[in-house]
């Protein structure tokens, strides 16, 4: 078992039966260790010897209220926060609930069975010595022991131990924040944007299939497998020139009346894998939609064409010519015309403010980003799970539906597994296959598979094109039999780390466009375009304070509380160095293999120090790197760097020799994994573009080498990483490839029938 599998969080089912699995002894050490993570905390010394909750003494108490009051304006009253202390992960059973579901049925065996392990082992004399100090079992130790046992895995020179403490306490932390009874509500964080309301919904009628025993056999022009922005602009071009086309997906639809979707059950619903995957060794956490219009139903409207200087290499060191053509041009212009991609209409909210005005007084360049909603002001931070107002023109707001008037089908649930080919010319794809899955009686995709209608379905096609993602694309085409060298590798990720910034002003950093500003000063360090770019991110509380530092569960407590004060950065890399996609052996799901270099790391660190600065500069009273070790810097609200200063005294700003020496230590400590925390939200290149069939896996056109009628169009094809934000790339050379391949159909093909 490789223990790095225990840090992804799983598939989480919001209805339906629970699964048990672990046995009791097993469940209470877990239980016990989330109750670390998440403590009960009370005032008084009753009951803490026996581990029922953490005991403050008044003086702990009055330091944690004041610090907190000192933070931020209107902290909680006295009872409020007194209950919000109190709670644990093991009073709330919807945590337990989703709790068992994330670590049962829905996570991988191997994973599942050496947690299984790791808690029979703490149970035991030796194993409990071994592994935590003390021979007591962990359920029977009191929380500071168990924070104190937990911290120190943290520091562990064993891998190993580091992975049971990320794992532990990000599950902790995630569940929790979706499922508190007390948390949202003390912050004030709403169900879904203030003045929401639902906007215009297309009606996909989506093909369904009876029960049987025999493969259902469809026929068709083209078949595209994935709704995303790829699939998605293929659809359209091919539909509209008078082609048959049919989209599948595993993933299914929500119409606007669903979204966005709350924080408890949206991960299962609208991010592959239950909301996060993590790369083998645990260092980066991996983002991805899945969902019915992919990525571009959950991201954050950002509409960044790609730059010059990739356009450059691309053409000129991969030697892929039309890169730097005015018709790739025109191909971007177009995908931004459909979705009328604009930065005239926007309202910054707070922290993309921060942004603008921090790099203006250090003389960074920073710029607004467009934005793909047609126009709108679209003053919305709950985006990235579903947009409802269906402002953001991503592909079910658009491009689909032009597909579907252009006369279009689509199948929803449909998961393929594998390229069909001919069989008297076995480079000739025809067809795809793989399993559909119904929705349940109430029409809803949750219950067990027993009780909805699975069944083999086979496309016969002309044209295969394949739009199934960077993670899932290759897959699909290693099933097929492809043997390509290339398939799956040169995966590019974008890696991140964050910084939070706390000010004493109430911000409500939820409220408003995620990402309307960039900053560019970094993005070239090593002249050859790669560095950071330092952007805003997403505020909603488990898609952010997951990542936060955690030493005890009084300190990340009080830290979460500040969220109505905060927002959140990130420096994101144009990474130089990749890893590689390939099949999980059990499941068939993909794995990811990628660490963040030394090179791209130092571009990461470029950016925090950065970001550090700008938020310094913008008057943030705490600034938060996610770097474990690191102390976050704060500043006493009577700083004097706070006030205006005297005439004959300069202002020293950053040049403060306090902030000067945390800034060191930022750079000293560094952000090696597993020291600092990575994430990606954009996955390019398993299946890169190249001008020779020996570089890559597709032509220049988008067809695999080898190959007839078989072509990819989605990020998979970058042939490095794109630097910005994929999806207007992505849909620009989707525009690309789908033209090129209706030319062809209108050119004919071969009078043979293909034969299965």
């Amino acid at each position: 078992m490789a223990l790095s599998q225990l840090a992804p969080l799983p598939t989480i089912l919001p209805d339906g039966p629970s699964e048990e699995p672990f046995t009791p002894v097993q469940w209470n050490t877990l239980m016990a260790l989330m109750d670390a993570v998440i403590p009960s905390i009370q005032r008084g010394s009753a009951g803490e010897q026996k581990g029922a909750h953490l005991a403050l003494v008044d003086a702990e108490y009055n330091n944690s209220v004041r610090a907190l009051q000192k933070s931020i304006k209107d902290a909680p009253d006295a009872e409020s926060f007194d209950k919000y202390l109190n709670e644990k992960a093991s009073d709330c059973p919807q945590f337990q609930d989703l709790l068992k579901r994330a670590l049962g049925q829905d996570a991988p065996e191997q994973s599942r069975k050496g947690l299984a392990f790791i808690l029979s082992t703490l149970n035991t004399r030796v194993g409990s010595l071994m592994l935590t100090g003390y021979s007591t079992p962990i359920h029977e130790q009191p929380i500071r022991i168990r924070e104190a046992i937990l911290d120190s895995w943290r520091l562990s020179y064993m891998p190993f131990l580091n992975v049971i403490y990320k794992s532990m306490t990000s599950i902790g932390k995630s569940l929790w924040l979706r499922t508190s009874p007390t948390y949202r509500q003390l912050c004030g964080i709403p169900r879904a944007p203030d003045q929401y309301k639902p906007g215009p919904s297309f009606e996909f009628d989506f093909l369904q299939f009876g029960p049987g025993s025999e493969p259902e056999v469809i026929e068709t022009d083209v078949v595209i497998v994935g709704s995303g922005c790829g699939g998605a602009v293929c659809a359209k071009n091919l539909a509209e020139a008078g082609n048959r086309v049919l989209v599948v997906d595993k993933s299914h639809h929500f119409g606007p009346e669903q979204f966005p979707l709350s924080e408890k059950v949206a991960l299962n619903h609208v991010i592959e894998a239950g909301g996060v995957l993590v790369s083998d060794d645990g260092s980066v956490s991996v983002a991805a939609g899945s969902v019915w219009g992919g990525g571009g139903t959950i991201n954050w409207s950002a509409s960044l064409q790609t730059q010059n200087f990739v356009r450059k290499e691309w053409a000129q060191d991969k030697g892929l010519k039309f890169f730097e053509t005015a018709e790739y041009q025109s191909c971007l212009d177009r995908v931004c015309h459909r979705m009328g991609v604009s930065a005239d209409h926007i309202r910054h909210n707070h922290g993309n403010q921060v942004l603008l005005e921090g790099a203006r007084k250090l003389g960074y360049h920073a710029k607004a980003v467009p934005q793909n909603t047609g126009g709108n002001e679209h003053y919305c931070g709950h985006c990235c799970l579903g947009c409802g107002s269906n402002e953001k023109q991503g592909p079910v707001v658009s491009w689909l539906p032009d597909a579907a008037k252009a006369g279009a089908k689509f199948v929803e649930g449909f998961r393929v597994d594998r390229v069909l080919f001919d069989k008297s010319n076995s480079t000739k794809a025809i067809g795809v296959e793989g399993v559909w899955t119904s929705r349940n009686s109430n029409g809803g995709v949750d219950g067990p598979i027993s009780e909805r209608t699975v069944r083999k379905v086979i496309v016969k096609a002309k044209k295969v094109i394949i739009s199934s993602g960077t993670l899932w694309s290759p897959i699909i085409l290693m099933n097929s039999g492809l043997k390509n060298w290339h398939i799956g590798r040169n995966l590019y990720l974008h890696p991140v780390n964050f910084v939070a910034a706390v000010f004493k002003e109430e911000v409500k950093p939820w409220e408003g466009g995620i990402l309307t500003t960039v900053c560019t000063s970094f993005e070239n360090l090593d002249g050859r375009g790669h560095g950071a770019k330092i952007e805003a991110t997403a505020m909603l509380p488990s898609m952010f304070l997951v990542y936060m530092n955690w030493v005890n569960g009084l300190t990340w407590k009080t830290n979460a509380l500040k969220i109505r004060n905060m927002n959140g950065y990130i420096s994101i890399a144009r990474d130089r160095d990749t890893g590689r996609i390939y099949p999980d052996p059990n499941s068939g799901t993909p794995r990811i293999q990628y660490s963040p270099s030394a090179f791209d790391r130092a571009s990461c660190m470029e950016g925090l120090v950065a970001l550090a600065k700008m938020t310094y500069v913008s008057g943030a009273t705490e600034i938060h790197p996610f770097i474990q070790g690191l102390q976050p810097f704060l500043r006493d609200v009577g700083d004097s760097s706070l006030e205006t200063p005297a005439a004959d005294e300069p202002d020293p700003g950053v040049t403060d020799p306090r902030f000067g020496a945390w800034l060191a230590e930022l750079q000293r400590i560094g952000n090696k994994p597993p020291t600092a925390a990575y994430s990606s939200a954009h996955q390019m290149g398993t299946n890169r573009m190249s001008a020779r069939e020996k570089d890559g896996v597709v032509d220049p056109k988008g067809k695999v080498w080898g190959t007839e009628g078989l072509y990819v169009s989605d990020a998979s094809v970058f042939p490095s990483a794109s630097g910005v934000n994929p999806m207007i790339t992505n849909m620009a050379i989707s525009d690309w490839i789908s033209r090129n391949i209706a030319k062809e159909l209108r050119g004919g093909g071969s009078a043979m029938e293909s034969r299965l």
